[in-house]
């Protein structure tokens, strides 16, 4: 029986989620530590989603020319250096050039999608992407505690290290556990000349094709489209709102919050951040059983998730203690916990096969978008002492999302009624 590339692959996205979700609550206070401003952190953290915009689709498409595995150890190797560079740092300069290094070499998940895609029939394919959502889960569930705890008790340069040992782990990994050549999978015959056009003319790999700098125009169509359009905008306005929130939130908490009379610091922010990946779980897990969506349906639930995120945002802008920042975890982690499975799903349903790729890509492209202005804007908030203003920002983005989800939902069932009447 040939063994499934399924669990070295699942195997190697959790180390090295856990290796990126480590330098959540440490990245911010490590900075400050070199005279980095919180407008400086902020263009810190946007600096690495720029250089991951920029580098992705040409990852992607060497991937394609070269092979999945050879491609993810050289961008592997990228975020190991990336991480000794940081631990090593004496200077900020030093700090962003291990961001520049990470960034540009940032095609890890990118290339394990498809890979997964590679060796999966398409059937399956779908189930086979759930390991990616467990991954994260558990990166995000366990990465921020126990780089919080490391740093409190150790130093800052302890759970950078960890995180360098995880990437060369995941380096490992990759090199002695994912074949050197995907498998075909199980029960798919070999590719003739018919099956090779059609596979040409279906849609591209879940993961999505990365969109380039100058292929914004190609893109417009879909935002022209009414519902569907909407939709998008939606879903960029979640993940600017999401990328403000994680890239301000460390910086916040240190000044408006304190601990026996210590402010915040990476232990804290860690914790909070543990707690809300526990709730995203404890979301994620309802969602997969399937009943909010039957009870509820999509759009509702987007719009719940919506609702909730801006309550929990406009509750961290009003809270000074730590029983209202919970308060407002609670809220803004189960809003986002609800908004991206079912906003992507809704997505998906406006296009056909054939597009789904490239919308899917599309979202890609617009989450790293966000994450490019979002934290630099959070950080000049936060630098200028607009504390509350920061978190108002964040619930005021969310609101506007309602707003739209509300104007979807009365384009989809007007839409509805007119196919009905025909």
């Amino acid at each position: 029986m040939r063994r499934s590339p399924l669990l070295p692959i699942f195997l190697i996205v959790v180390v090295d989620i856990l290796g990126l979700t480590i330098m959540l609550p440490v990245l911010p206070f490590y900075a400050e530590r070199f005279g980095a401003s919180p407008a400086v952190v902020g263009l810190l953290v946007s600096t690495y989603a720029l250089c991951q915009l920029v580098a992705g689709p040409a990852l992607g498409s060497l991937s394609d020319r070269l092979g999945r595995k050879p491609v993810l150890i050289v961008s592997q190797v990228g975020t190991f250096l990336g991480f000794l560079i940081l631990a090593a740092a004496n200077s900020l300069w030093m700090v962003f050039a291990s961001r520049v290094i990470d960034g540009l070499t940032a095609g890890n998940l990118s290339i394990a999608q498809a890979y997964i895609a590679d060796v999966t029939a398409p059937k399956d394919r779908a189930r086979s992407f759930a390991v990616i959502g467990i991954a994260f889960g558990i990166g995000f569930l366990v990465g921020p505690g126990v780089s919080g705890y490391l740093s409190a008790h150790y130093g800052f340069h302890v759970p950078i290290l960890c995180a360098a040992g995880l990437s060369l782990t995941s380096i490992l990994g990759t090199t002695f556990l994912l074949p050197s050549v995907p498998p075909r999978p199980e029960g798919e015959q070999p590719v003739t000349p018919i099956a090779a056009l059609q596979e040409a003319e279906a849609p591209a790999a879940p993961g999505g094709k990365r969109l380039r700098i100058l292929d914004w125009g190609a893109y417009l169509q879909y935002f022209r489209r009414p519902v569907l359009g909407g939709l998008l905008w939606e879903f960029f306005l979640f993940t600017f709102a999401f990328a403000s929130f994680t890239g301000g939130f460390a910086l916040f908490a240190e000044r408006r919050f304190s601990w026996h009379g210590i402010p915040f610091g990476p232990k804290q922010v860690g914790f909070v951040f543990t707690y809300s990946g526990l709730l995203g779980i404890v979301v994620q897990g309802s969602l997969r059983s399937g009943w909010p969506v039957r009870l509820f349906g999509e759009l509702r639930l987007v719009t719940f998730g919506f609702a909730a995120a801006a309550i929990g945002y406009a509750t961290l802008g009003l809270s000074h203690a730590i029983p209202t920042l919970l308060l407002a975890a609670t809220f803004s982690s189960l809003g986002n916990g609800l908004i991206r499975p079912a906003l992507t799903s809704l997505i998906t349903q406006q296009v056909g096969r054939g597009e789904q790729g490239a919308v899917l890509g599309l979202n890609q492209s617009l989450m790293s978008v966000a994450q490019i202005v979002g934290p630099a804007i959070a950080g000049t908030l936060i630098d200028r002492g607009w504390l509350s203003t920061w978190a108002f920002w964040t619930a005021l983005i969310t609101v506007v999302a309602v707003v739209l989800n509300r104007n979807a939902r009365e384009a989809r069932h007007a839409a509805t009624d007119h196919l009905e009447r025909a």
